[in-house]
């Protein structure tokens, strides 16, 4: 699953590159996307009493992505779904070159706050048929 990415000028430092927390919203951004693309988006997930939350994040550069850049895009899928986490993996990428990698795990909680839960049957089936269809 792939989200264009057009860099806004104030997300760009005096050197006219990404500056370093952006990467996290664009990877925010992309998992939402991927979600909503495998038929189940973060409002079924909150609709059913269910939140996520970061509990890990790493990302590794490669290259720059500038203000101006075209052809610019974040790729996003589930590396990894455990008991009650997913792990996504995103690429930064232009024109078919990557440029920044990362990867974050979410943890689903109780939308009331009151701890961690098991990914629900329904996302884990969306995630597995998504990781199928990416496989084959």
């Amino acid at each position: 699953m792939a989200i264009p990415l057009r860099v806004r000028y104030f997300e760009a430092d005096q050197q006219g590159v990404v500056f370093n927390m952006w990467y996290l919203a664009y990877f925010e951004d992309a998992r939402n996307a991927y979600l909503e693309a495998v038929g189940y988006p973060l409002q079924a997930l909150l609709a059913s009493g269910h939140d996520i939350q970061v509990v890990a994040v790493n990302i590794a550069w490669k290259g720059s992505v500038r203000w101006g850049d075209t052809d610019v895009e974040v790729v996003a899928h589930v590396s990894r779904i455990g008991e009650s986490s997913l792990t996504f993996d995103f690429e930064v990428k232009r024109r078919d070159v990557t440029l920044v990698t990362g990867q974050t795990v979410y943890v689903i909680i109780a939308a009331d706050g009151s701890g961690k839960r098991p990914v629900p049957a329904d996302l884990r089936a969306a995630v597995t048929a998504a990781n199928r269809n990416r496989e084959g």
